[in-house]
């Protein structure tokens, strides 16, 4: 599983530019049938070596959050906006890829030139810019033209038990359905890689509406803030210690009997799983629990330290302890 999440992070594919993620998940897919709808999600429904009782949809997003082209400055340097939440601070210095391969560098005005004023003020985006290493506006466009999308660029590591990478969100959702997958599964289950999660929930609710789940699981990372200066009360989830369930977040309020049957499944069998404390973010289940005629919802994700940057931060246990519970709930909820 963590070979095949290290080369889904290292594809670059943000909301509305999966096509290459796409590729890839279909490669590992062989001879399993799939349906690609018309925004770009990949539909696997597989069969299981039992008849499922209710309909059950795993879902995952293949984007990650990047940064699409506005406009050429006369000197060459390229004005951008982003697509998904990044901040600003984690935007300075960090090198880019767009999608043709060309390579640049965010940019902003150096701490030398910068007044005291400006050093204690938070960076904008209005002034952030992409070099590419352009002389002028011509060489610019000859590389990149106003709507071209860039990402993170890739730098996939190990810490000791921990991985740090762009798109870890949620190419980690991605890598345990793909390990659900070629392992096989009890009872037919309906798996879906949606597109377009991170620019507002858009690919998920036209798959939903197509599937006409029961029930849904998403498969996500989600903000760990475990960190120096930060009260316990404030860290949301902690690494290490499982796999995260949210009972209500900015787009979803999850069902309650999904909910308390996930954490007794989790106890049940040993599974490492903590109850995300702050209603925050939001994720495909968004969009999915209101499609159709409604559809019970839960949500799984692994704790992510620095997510919507360079350097997504996940721990390996914690991974495999989604990837168990993802498990778990979905047998039991086909069988319900």
């Amino acid at each position: 599983m963590f070979t095949i999440l290290k080369e889904l992070c290292n594809i670059n594919g943000t909301s509305g530019r999966e096509h290459k993620v796409r590729e890839y998940i279909i490669s590992r897919l062989g001879d399993i049938p799939y349906t690609v709808d018309a925004l770009g999600s990949i539909i696997v429904e597989l069969k299981g070596k039992e008849k499922a009782k209710n309909k059950v949809m795993i879902a995952a997003h293949m984007d990650e959050v990047g940064f699409i082209a506005t406009y050429v400055t006369e000197d060459g340097l390229i004005k951008f906006d982003t697509v998904g939440g990044i901040l600003p601070a984690v935007m300075s210095g960090r090198k880019v890829c767009f999608e043709n391969g060309t390579f640049g560098v965010i940019g902003s005005k150096p701490v030398h030139l910068s007044s005291e004023s400006e050093k204690k003020t938070l960076l904008t985006e209005d002034k952030l810019f992409i070099d590419i290493g352009a002389r002028d506006k011509k060489e610019a466009l000859s590389c990149v033209m106003p709507g071209d999308t860039a990402v993170f660029a890739p730098d996939y590591e190990e810490i000791g038990d921990k991985i740090v990478s762009k798109a870890l969100d949620d190419r980690t959702g991605c890598a345990i359905m793909l390990k659900m997958i070629e392992e096989g599964v009890k009872y037919d289950t309906v798996f879906a890689f949606t597109v377009q999660e991170e620019a507002g929930l858009r690919g998920a609710g036209c798959v939903t509406n197509r599937v006409c789940p029961d029930y849904s699981i998403v498969l996500e990372a989600t903000t760990a803030s475990d960190i120096a200066g930060v009260a316990d009360s404030s860290r949301v989830c902690v690494q290490g210690e499982g796999a995260v369930l949210s009972f209500m977040d900015n787009s979803t309020i999850y069902d309650k009997d999904v909910f308390r049957t996930a954490l007794s499944l989790a106890e049940e069998k040993g599974i490492k799983v903590q109850v995300k404390t702050a209603v925050a973010g939001g994720n495909d289940s968004g969009i999915i629990h209101k499609s159709g005629f409604g559809v019970k919802a839960a949500a799984i994700s692994a704790p992510c330290r620095y997510i919507h940057s360079q350097s997504n931060m996940l721990k390996k246990s914690d991974i495999t302890a989604c990837y168990e519970l993802a498990r778990a709930l979905s047998e039991k909820l086909s069988d319900a």
